[in-house]
């Protein structure tokens, strides 16, 4: 009788082994509200009351309405991890581990079925996360994509500090997901939009070092975090949770800076990083959260290869630098007798700077058989007569920069009129804006308003941009960068009639041209420049321009100085030139002083004068 009976004994036991546990509702409501699982749900606030995650894929959630219920996605994610093992890869511990720990934890469940998650462990072993770098691969302007630069983080092995390399390690990215080519504006229309699906990406660091400072020639920052190895695991669990899911991604919010603060809150539960960034996530401002939530043992900097490239010709003479690209476009000018005549610590230079100088120009390209054969005869020669070792100066860290968002109040008057003004830009920099942390001669200028109150309560809108940007790039007799600039919004002009007539108007303008290095901290600049407006003062409906647009850069002891003359050549004939001076005394990080003159003329109306004092203040 009990050999039939045990059978069935066994078989009840084995049953209620794998049964679903039964917490109460209350308890299971408690743990849905706990920040580790809002996080691990990617779970925030609706505007409108309750939840709603940020993935925006099925694929992730067990329960019907799991992307707005975290208790319902709790309580469908605990049932499904007592299914049959034999899903292997399938089930949903294999696909859903940090859940799978976190509740195992949480509800002491000793009696989980044990499925064999091969691919899961096997992925795992071979990154074998130990330590975490965030990386931060500086602004650049001639990318829609890199404007504010961007983040990534470094998954490191054990080790990798006093025996490895950190090309051996693993880059955790967050992007765009684009299928096809779109051009530059389609780009960033949809990317403002939320026109792309974000994703996730898990690849070797090499990969992506070479992508950003070779192909891009991007500065990197390295950070490395302060996280132990059972927080960075505890991360790279949740990414393969989120393998091939899909966000929706938007350049200035729920972009790459964004996502990997909320991978650091379930590394490091309770850092709330993503709470600091309601509206805006700029990258350099995430840096700065990370580094103020302690999280930074210390930073590296890598150099572009045009940093490296400039910083190795800057001790050249102009007969040298004339060498460098003789060299660069012909190796066998190495056994010219005028060359072979220059003091062998000069050659030195020279060759190592030609050897660069080509690897900057293929950069993306495919080698060639004559760049390979310069490439190599130049080697060869740099091996029997080395050069010292490069030195590039260390810039001021991005983090170290003012905020990205910018409070105006200026005191003015526009000839016999005074003013108030008002402004607030959301984001970033401009010319004159306090230098530490960025590029001279770098300006991206987005969502700018700025409110005139004048004399008797008069109030009106002075302006409002859009995107204002210029890229300032000098040339030199290695490299001709094109510098260019774009903006769009409204503004205002001179009206007809009397100077203080201004008219609002809509409009487009770009331009491209050089810059110059005139002396030490002195940037020159001219633009052909192009503009189509919409002026209620104009029969067309759309008026077309061409013109100039030519200044002055000067960082001097106060900060920076620009003086600046355009002009636009209107097809119906008016002429609109103007003439401007402003000072920025930088008197602490985030706080500046402007002092801006400028001197308008136009054909519809007289001269007018304006000067104004403005406080700006840098704050997110």
């Amino acid at each position: 009788m009990f050999k039939r009976l045990l059978p069935l004994l066994l078989g009840g036991a084995c049953a209620t082994l794998q049964a679903d546990p039964q917490p109460s509702a209350a308890r299971l409501h408690e743990l849905a509200a706990e920040p580790f699982w809002l996080a691990l749900g990617h779970y925030q606030r609706d505007r409108l009351g309750g939840w709603r995650s940020h993935v925006d894929d099925g694929g992730f959630f067990l329960a019907e309405r799991g992307e707005r219920d975290p208790a319902a996605e709790l309580a469908a994610t605990l049932a499904a991890l007592y299914r049959d093992p034999a899903l292997a890869d399938r089930h949903p511990q294999c696909r859903f581990p940090a859940r799978t720990r976190w509740l195992r934890e949480r509800l002491a469940l000793d009696d989980l079925p044990q499925p064999q998650c091969r691919e899961y462990t096997d992925w795992y072993a071979d990154i074998a996360p130990h330590s975490t770098v965030l990386v931060f691969p500086a602004a650049y302007l001639n990318s829609p994509s890199s404007m504010f630069g961007h983040t990534l983080l470094r998954i490191d092995p054990p080790g990798i500090d006093s025996q490895g390399s950190p090309l051996l390690s693993y880059a955790l990215n967050f992007g765009a997901y684009i299928e096809g080519s779109d051009n530059s504006i389609l780009y960033a229309w949809k990317g403002l939009m939320g026109g792309y699906p974000g994703l996730f990406a898990l690849l070797p660091y090499r990969e992506k070092l070479a992508e950003y400072s070779r192909l891009e020639n991007r500065d990197l920052w390295e950070y490395r975090l302060n996280l132990s190895a059972e927080e960075t695991g505890r991360m790279v669990e949740h990414v393969w949770e989120l393998r091939q899911i899909q966000f929706d991604y938007y350049f200035f919010d729920e972009n790459c800076s964004y996502r990997l603060l909320e991978l650091l809150e379930i590394a490091r539960p309770g850092l709330e990083l993503t709470d600091r960034f309601p509206l805006t996530a700029i990258p350099a401002d995430t840096v700065r959260a990370v580094e103020q939530a302690g999280l930074i043992e210390r930073s590296a900097y890598r150099p572009s290869r045009e940093k490296e490239l400039l910083a190795r010709a800057d001790p050249l003479s102009r007969p040298e630098r004339d060498w460098t690209r003789r060299l660069a476009g012909d190796s066998t000018a190495l056994d010219a007798a005028a060359f072979q005549a220059l003091p062998a610590e000069r050659r030195a230079l020279v060759q190592d700077a030609a050897y660069r100088l080509i690897r900057y120009r293929k950069n993306g390209e495919e080698r060639d058989d004559t760049s390979a054969r310069d490439s190599y005869r130049l080697l060869q020669a740099i091996n029997r007569a080395p050069p010292p070792r490069l030195a590039v100066e260390r810039p001021v860290p991005p983090e170290n920069g003012h905020q990205s968002r910018t409070w105006q109040l200026a005191l003015g008057s526009r000839e016999d009129r005074s003013f108030a003004e008002y402004g607030l830009r959301m984001a970033y920099h401009d010319l004159a804006d306090n230098l530490d942390g960025f590029p001279l001669g770098a300006q991206i200028e987005i969502a700018q308003l700025k409110l005139r109150q004048y004399e008797g309560d008069h109030w009106q809108l002075q302006r409002l941009d859009v995107a204002n940007i210029r890229s300032l790039t000098p040339r030199s007799t290695l490299l001709s960068p094109l510098s260019w600039q774009v903006g769009g919004g409204l503004e205002r002009v001179v009206g007809k009639g009397r100077h203080d007539d201004e008219q609002l108007v809509g409009h487009l303008n770009g331009g491209v041209g050089a810059t110059w290095h005139l002396a030490d901290d002195l940037l020159g600049f001219a633009l052909a420049t192009a503009r189509l407006e919409r002026n209620g003062d104009f029969a067309a409906f759309l008026s077309p321009a061409a013109g100039f647009d030519a200044s002055l850069l000067w960082r001097n002891r106060l900060g920076n100085l620009g003086l600046e003359a355009r002009a636009d050549y209107f097809h119906n004939g008016e002429v609109r030139r103007e003439l401007s001076l402003v000072q920025q005394w930088e008197i602490a990080g985030n706080l500046g002083l402007r002092l801006a003159a400028r001197r308008e003329f136009s054909q519809q109306g007289a001269p007018a004068s304006e000067l104004s004092l403005q406080l700006r203040w840098y704050h997110y």
